[in-house]
């Protein structure tokens, strides 16, 4: 698949200087903040996994 996106301005120019710091191409680190984006876990997922996680903490370290 490949999308189009237009970033102009102040935005543009701070895309472009990261991308001189990592000595990549725009499209690469495009790709690579969506990839990094895509890969945390959902966050509705995080919140239920914490609610959870502090709801048990104490049997938890009885536990272990």
């Amino acid at each position: 698949m490949k999308i189009t996106v237009e970033i102009s301005g102040r935005r543009e120019e701070q895309l472009a200087e990261v991308a001189r710091r990592l000595n990549v191409c725009l499209e690469a680190l495009a790709i690579a903040a969506v990839e990094d984006l895509l890969a945390q876990p959902e966050a509705d997922f995080r919140k239920a996994a914490n609610r959870v996680l502090e709801k048990n903490r104490e049997l938890y370290q009885r536990l272990s």
